[in-house]
């Protein structure tokens, strides 16, 4: 049987050496250090029956974006299996593009991040002319504001969306599911299935089961969130879970990546 091809839709990379990244000062330090690529390539390479087809860089909320744009672009130069980068940019209709990044994301979730920010008509304008160069928004995003973004996102249909982390969810309760059935009815939208701890199995099956009913099986993307997933879970558990739920669905773990991003194999 031949192995299961992953496309890792979500995975940070990061050098301490020469950049800086304040928010892990907030953390318990389980994951300040450097962590490459080759490191990640290490552990697909462990997992059985697995062929790690590549990934998708997202922006780490560093001090220096600018700086971080060029770090990237040298890594993507050196490892072809980085197929594509989420890069940050503050969205509006001029804002700053690098001719390397897949699509743009700005973190909605951050501390500087100001209330209701998805509903400023820059941001809106933003995401239209992110639809008109075919790029996707990498949307990232508090739980308390996912009506906001639904409610910014439905304003441009036509823009491809990739939602985080099941929008950062923290309780399988009535608001976060309505909302998320809002979301389904957005015809580019695509949810990574990551951020969620994994100790509670119950929680962890009603939750997978819930997103697969809502969105069906073509608008869910694999997504590690490695090294993030260390503090709350681990690389091997939460793929093993996804494993165990999604079995060898090469839709889940690869294709829908590739549709989703663009991606050229």
């Amino acid at each position: 049987m031949a192995d299961l091809k992953v496309i890792d839709s979500h995975f940070h990379v990061w050098d301490l050496e020469t950049q800086s990244l304040p928010w892990l000062e907030g953390t318990d330090g389980s994951i300040t250090r450097t962590y490459t690529f080759d490191d990640l390539e290490a552990l697909y390479g462990k997992l059985p029956g697995v062929e790690f087809a590549g990934g998708v860089y997202v922006e780490v909320d560093c001090a220096d974006p600018v700086a971080e744009d060029r770090i990237v672009y040298d890594l993507m130069a050196r490892h072809e299996k980085i197929r594509a980068a989420m890069l940050r940019s503050t969205v509006s209709p001029s804002m700053r593009v690098p001719l390397h990044a897949t699509g743009i994301r700005e973190p909605l979730h951050i501390d500087s991040e100001p209330r209701g920010r998805c509903l400023e008509q820059s941001f809106v304008d933003g995401l239209r002319a992110l639809a008109a160069a075919g790029m996707p928004f990498e949307s990232c995003n508090r739980v308390s504001e996912l009506e906001d973004a639904y409610e910014a996102f439905a304003q441009v249909p036509e823009e491809t969306v990739i939602l985080n982390h099941l929008g950062n969810v923290e309780a399988l309760d009535e608001p976060w599911c309505a909302v998320m059935r809002k979301f389904a009815d957005l015809p580019n939208l695509y949810v990574k299935v990551s951020g969620y701890p994994t100790s509670d199995r119950g929680f962890v099956s009603e939750l997978l089961a819930f997103v697969r009913e809502t969105f069906g099986a073509d608008r869910l993307l694999y997504a590690s969130n490695w090294p993030v997933v260390e503090m709350y879970s681990s690389f091997e558990e939460h793929f093993d879970l996804l494993r165990d739920a999604f079995g060898d669905d090469e839709g889940f773990f690869m294709n829908n990546a590739v549709r989703a991003y663009g991606l050229t194999l």
